[in-house]
C-alpha cells in the first residue's frame, strides 16, 4: 500500500523530517495492518490521536523524550501520549509512580489529572514504541512495523538535533540506547515506573537531572508541575 504523504495527519516539521519513512514500503504495511485490525477490533487511540505526540511537540521544539511501550488498551485511556490519559480518567499505576518520584525529587504535589499535554507543549515528546493497540490486548500491534518508524524518530532526533534528554525506563526502552549519540545528548535510564518493578524506579531523580542538563545548555527547564497546566 503506497502512502500519500499529503494525507498523513502529522505536524509539518515532522512530516518533513520523517518524509523518507512515510514513503518507505513498511509504512504502507503499517497502514494496511491498521485497516485490517480496525475491521475486527476496536483500536486505540482514535485515528486522529495516533500522532498526537508529534502534533503537540514539533520536531525543533523537542527537549526531552519519554519512551513508553504501547498505548493504554482500556476504553477512553489512550490519547497518543506515552503514560498520559485524558482528564477525568483514573491515573494509571505507572503514572502515579511517576508523580510520586516528581514529588520526592522536586517537591511538586501530585495532580489529580493524568493528562500530560502541558509537558508535551513544553517540548517533552511522549513517544510510545508502538502507536496503536487493540482494545484489551497489550502489545497487539507490536508486529505492525511501528517500531521501525519510532526507531527512525529516535535516530532522526539524535542525528539532527542536540542536547535532548532521553528518559529510558525499563529494559525495552534501554534497548534504544544504540540509536542515540550520547556525545551530544543525555541518556538517563531507570527501572520502569510500573508497580511490577517493586519500587526500583524511585530515587532516579530524572526530573531534576533533566532540568539541570537543560539549564547547563542554555535551554529553558521543563515545568513538571501539571497543576500549572
Amino acid at each position: 500500500m503506497q502512502i500519500d504523504i499529503n494525507k498523513v495527519q502529522i505536524e509539518q516539521s515532522w512530516k518533513e523530517a520523517l518524509k523518507d519513512e512515510f514513503l518507505a514500503p513498511y509504512f504502507g504495511e503499517i497502514k494496511a495492518n491498521l485497516l485490517k485490525a480496525k475491521a475486527s477490533f476496536t483500536v486505540y487511540p482514535p485515528s486522529n490521536l495516533i500522532f498526537n505526540a508529534f502534533n503537540l511537540t514539533p520536531f525543533n521544539d523537542v527537549k526531552v523524550v519519554i519512551l513508553g511501550q504501547d498505548p493504554y488498551h482500556g476504553a477512553g485511556q489512550a490519547m497518543g501520549l506515552s503514560f498520559s490519559v485524558p482528564d477525568g480518567i483514573r491515573v494509571p499505576p505507572s503514572l502515579a509512580n511517576i508523580y510520586k518520584e516528581i514529588y520526592d525529587d522536586l517537591g511538586i504535589r501530585q495532580p489529580n489529572s493524568g493528562d500530560l499535554t502541558y509537558w508535551a507543549k513544553q517540548g517533552v515528546l511522549l513517544l510510545n514504541t508502538s502507536l496503536s493497540v487493540n482494545a484489551g490486548q497489550a502489545n497487539s500491534h507490536s508486529n505492525f512495523g511501528w517500531q521501525i518508524f519510532t526507531d527512525a524518530v529516535i535516530k532522526t532526533l539524535s542525528k539532527e538535533r542536540e542536547n535532548i534528554v532521553f528518559l529510558l525506563w525499563g529494559n525495552p526502552a534501554k534497548a534504544k540506547i544504540p540509536l542515540i549519540n550520547t556525545n551530544k545528548h543525555l541518556v538517563l535510564t531507570a527501572a520502569h515506573p510500573s508497580p511490577l518493578a517493586r519500587g526500583a524506579f524511585f530515587g532516579c531523580k530524572h526530573f531534576s537531572q533533566t532540568n539541570k542538563y537543560l539549564l547547563a545548555n542554555s535551554l529553558a527547564p521543563i515545568d513538571w508541575d501539571l497543576n500549572n497546566g
